[in-house]
């Protein structure tokens, strides 16, 4: 059979994309790495540029935890003992002692009864959210939330979803009142840290709606926050939005090991019942292998790292190069959003300005990442920068010196 027909339809609809400026083939490729040096972090070398180097502000790796040399020598000695993957989904024969401890360990991470691992932390929301979503379900969902929970809910068909105003909880109180004889359960889900803009969840305020009127509905109200952002970056002691804003009420924590933790994988933790229904019931989890046994040793040991000396002088200088960020920004007369997140929008409210700012800043040597209409609303664009903790003083004030050069070209 041929394939002229449909081609001739999927290269129309990719031109389409690149005209309205979503196609997204043009990635960056990393050839290499220059370890921190010199009062530096580490800088990148990226295909076509030769041995131009690059400081990455657009990494979710928000500890560094990628590069640590306890870290990779974790991954190597698992790989070197269990060997390179699975072999087979959890529930034939692809579960590993250093996955079952790893998922306890999440589980108390967060004092909760117990965790479970996924692929991914995509795969994580999927198959979360789909075998709790029953047909008398209604899910009330941030208006900024994350794709994969978006995408989660439409292939869940609840029996309907109302979208309310980003952090808005007296439009969620509305919605929840609307719910109140339409629906046997309602489920509430938000984003922890947004990651566009760096604002977190008003988690107090959902978690006791929740509790106000769980009575009016048949099977309660269940409240799931997708903190991949957060954890490890945001919090005390990097427990991410819970731990920042004092609130233990939500049913289901969703988490990452491929942002702050520098590994792969997904995970959630909640009561132990909620776990042994979706070991059951979650295809995401049950017909995909899970992440290498290397991976679960890595993130063991990223876990690890953040729980000692270490991870506290590490969360400490995150907190410290962020706020430097930040009022540079404002001092250079940057619009950016106000919060403690690593993730630092500059606001542009301008299309093409994002884009030749961000062209700038990379012929300077900064990666970033812009996000132009129509991603955005027109007036909404923005360049998210991300500072991690192996950033370095020396590499803020260069981001800020480039910026300061940009903003007196182009008055």
């Amino acid at each position: 059979m041929s394939l002229v027909k449909i081609e001739k339809i999927l290269s129309k609809e990719l031109d389409e994309l690149k005209e309205r400026g979503t196609f997204k083939r043009d990635e960056t490729v990393i050839t290499g790495i220059k370890q921190a040096q010199g009062g530096k972090g580490p800088r990148y070398f990226v295909e076509g540029y030769g041995d131009k180097e690059f400081l990455r502000m657009n990494s979710n790796s928000y500890l560094g935890m990628a590069l640590k040399r306890e870290v990779i020598e974790a991954d190597e000695e698992a790989a070197r003992e269990f060997g390179a993957g699975p072999g087979a989904v959890r529930f034939i024969s692809g579960t590993y002692k250093p996955h079952v401890e790893l998922e306890k360990r999440l589980a108390s991470f967060h004092n909760r009864e117990a965790g479970m691992i996924f692929s991914s932390a995509y795969a994580t929301v999927m198959g979360t959210l789909s075998p709790l979503i029953s047909g008398e379900t209604i899910v009330l969902s941030d208006a900024l939330n994350h794709n994969s929970i978006i995408n989660a809910v439409r292939l869940s068909r609840p029996k309907n979803r109302k979208v309310y105003s980003h952090n808005n909880t007296a439009e969620l109180e509305s919605c929840i009142k609307e719910c109140v004889g339409d629906c046997n359960r309602v489920m509430i889900v938000s984003d922890g840290i947004f990651s566009m803009r760096g604002d977190y969840a008003p988690l107090p305020e959902i978690a006791g709606l929740a509790e106000k009127y769980d009575p009016e509905f048949e099977e309660g109200i269940v409240t799931v926050v997708d903190d991949s952002h957060g954890v490890g970056a945001f919090g005390e002691t990097g427990r991410g939005t819970t731990e920042f804003t004092g609130e233990d009420r939500i049913d289901i924590v969703i988490g990452t090991l491929g942002k702050a933790f520098g590994v792969n994988g997904g995970y959630l933790v909640s009561d132990a019942t909620v776990i042994d229904y979706l070991r059951e019931t979650a295809p995401f989890y049950i017909y995909s292998n899970p992440i290498t046994v290397s991976e679960a040793r890595a993130a063991m040991t990223a876990l690890e790292v953040l729980d000692s000396d270490t991870g506290e002088k590490m969360l400490g200088h995150l907190r410290e190069m962020t706020a430097y960020f930040r009022k540079g920004l404002v001092d250079l007369g940057y619009e950016t959003v106000r919060g403690e997140h690593p993730v630092v929008p500059l606001i542009t409210r301008d299309t093409s300005r994002t884009r030749d700012l961000v062209m700038y800043l990379k012929d300077n040597g900064i990666l970033t990442t812009g996000i132009a209409y129509p991603v955005v609303p027109r007036g909404e664009e923005e360049i998210r920068f991300q500072v991690c903790a192996d950033h370095t003083k020396y590499d803020i004030d260069y981001a800020l010196k480039v910026l300061r050069g940009y903003k007196e070209s182009h008055p």
